[in-house]
């Protein structure tokens, strides 16, 4: 039995913890939040991510929660209708609100993995049987083997990759969520309003249920995400002011807001996506930026690959690293390339 270390509880996390301990393993995972977050967009499902949710036996659960967008209105600074476009636009072939994806995930996997909220890594010593690991809270404990599934700013690929200049790549926008009453009425539908430099995204799912809102805005970097909320919250108000049609109202809603959730659409881009004992996952090791409408399911598929070269690896952890990454990366490179290629799309950088 091997002993693993996941590093985040999102999805990559949980469900690479559930194939690995579906073959034996050991499973600890790692979260800083002291709960499972409930908050997000929703998140789509195409290709062989179906495949992935299949195969942990949990699609039809996940269809249960079937957001069943029927399309997108754009519209101008007014409020006029400009044009309609269909839910295939945006969405991939199943979408679901974030939150139930991850209680799902969690339910799935409680029983045979440990979970540990509220608390993070520090520090991690690698030797030759294994990895030493120090945590904010907990004693210092080892393992033998260390993933990162800790999401863009991932604390595990800095403690064991050290400084990657320019591993973080800006696509040129940040942008806030947040929840508010549906006062719109929204049923199953989006609204989006572009303007050069910025766009506002709104999401009803259903009209008694809160409407999701996204405000997002060119940048130069992703400096703000490390910023309190205060500093985050002027930003936004900055770079939507004197916007009409409904972003006044919206701007209060934000700060009376309780799941604020601001991030940069970025990429990370690394020559390789594992160091010794520790390997990436997800985002951390290969964000193909929320433009791309392929994070989840990039995730997932990444999570799969991984547990399954593990598997055929036969104890050899070098070759699983390498057999994953050569197996997985044309497919992230072609994600992330669709993701730069969508931010350009939606006037990134040019505020």
């Amino acid at each position: 039995m091997t002993t693993i270390l996941i590093s985040g509880a999102s999805v990559a996390g949980p469900a690479l913890a559930y194939f690995l301990q579906r073959q034996g393993h050991a499973v600890t995972v790692v979260e800083r939040a002291p709960h499972l977050r409930d908050s997000g967009y929703g998140v789509d499902f195409r290709g062989r991510a179906l495949d992935v949710l299949t195969d942990m036996g949990v699609l039809d659960e996940v269809r249960a929660h079937e957001t069943m967008m029927r399309g997108t209105t754009v519209v101008d600074e007014l409020g006029e209708v400009l044009a309609e476009l269909p839910n295939e636009t945006f969405a991939g072939e199943l979408e679901v609100p974030k939150r139930e994806l991850t209680k799902i995930l969690h339910r799935r996997t409680a029983d045979d993995v440990t979970y540990v909220f509220d608390d993070s890594i520090t520090a991690m010593t690698e030797h030759d049987d294994g990895v030493t690991v120090a945590f904010e809270r907990a004693g210092t404990r080892d393992f033998d083997l260390v993933i990162g599934a800790d999401g863009v700013h991932s604390v595990v690929r800095r403690l064991a990759f050290g400084p990657q200049p320019g591993a973080l790549r800006h696509l040129g926008m940040s942008g806030v969520g947040f929840s508010t009453p549906n006062h719109l009425g929204l049923d199953h539908r989006s609204l989006i309003q572009t303007s050069p430099g910025s766009a506002v995204l709104l999401f009803g799912h259903d009209p008694a249920a809160p409407l999701t809102v996204s405000l997002s805005f060119a940048t130069d970097g992703p400096d703000l995400d490390h910023r309190d909320r205060r500093t985050q919250e002027q930003a936004v108000r900055e770079a939507f002011a004197g916007r009409g049609w409904e972003v006044p109202r919206l701007l209060e809603a934000m700060s009376a807001a309780d799941d604020l959730y601001f991030a940069s659409s970025c990429q990370v881009v690394l020559d390789g996506w594992s160091r010794g004992r520790v390997a990436l996952v997800g985002d951390a090791g290969y964000c193909a930026a929320p433009t791309s409408g392929m994070g989840t399911s990039q995730a997932l598929i990444g999570a799969w690959t991984l547990a399954r070269c593990l598997a055929e690896s036969g104890g050899d952890h070098d070759a699983a690293f390498a057999a994953y990454e050569t197996e997985l990366r044309p497919h992230v490179e072609e994600n992330q390339e669709r993701g730069r290629e969508a931010a350009a799309m939606f006037g990134a950088g040019t505020a």
